[in-house]
């Protein structure tokens, strides 16, 4: 069989992000089957739709990527009980023009990490919100929800938290799975 192509998408713009070493982590636990790419979301505008029928080259080339993935792999950041504008306005950009939207049918994972006890678990149920809009498929269990993060990851951004790291593990096994079973791949 083919390895699954995943897009990692980060929530946070910052070099040191949480969300960014949970994708890092991914990469480091999942299957030999699967390939997981960090997709970079510094350079998108705040999306306007204006815009939406010409948008930016990053745009373009995002949208590209994720559309040949196989799944794809969101790690957010909480802010404010939701999500990150930076991962919000990731989300709008591949949805439009509806009609050349990235996202219907896409199975995904959704991973979260915060300062605080909720470990994002706000912002993961937001995001599940937008999914059903979106017509996404995310799997339900095992979830990874990592509280107290600056526990968790040293100064250079890496998980170090081996509990963290296998439940990642887990999920991408089940992601995997999910995403042979919608895609008639087992």
């Amino acid at each position: 069989m083919a390895p699954l192509r995943l897009a990692g998408i980060p929530g946070s713009l910052r070099k040191n992000a949480y969300s960014l070493g949970l994708l890092k982590a991914a990469q480091e636990v999942a299957p030999r089957d699967m390939e997981i790419e960090i997709l970079d979301i510094t350079g998108f505008p705040v999306f306007n739709q204006d815009d939406r029928d010409h948008p930016p080259a990053v745009v373009t080339a995002f949208k590209e990527k994720v559309r040949r993935a196989d799944a794809v792999l969101f790690s957010i950041n909480e802010h404010n009980y939701s999500l990150s504008a930076a991962e919000k306005n990731v989300i709008d950009w591949g949805s439009q023009p509806y009609t050349a939207s990235v996202w219907p049918g896409k199975p995904a994972g959704i991973m979260s990490a915060s300062i605080g006890a909720m470990g994002g678990v706000r912002a993961q149920l937001d995001l599940r919100h937008v999914m059903v809009f979106l017509n996404m498929w995310p799997i339900n269990r095992p979830e990874v929800i990592v509280p107290f993060a600056a526990d968790k990851f040293d100064a250079g951004g890496r998980l170090t938290d081996e509990a963290s790291r296998k439940f990642i593990a887990d999920h991408l096994v089940e992601l995997a799975r999910y995403t042979r079973v919608l895609t008639h791949q087992h």
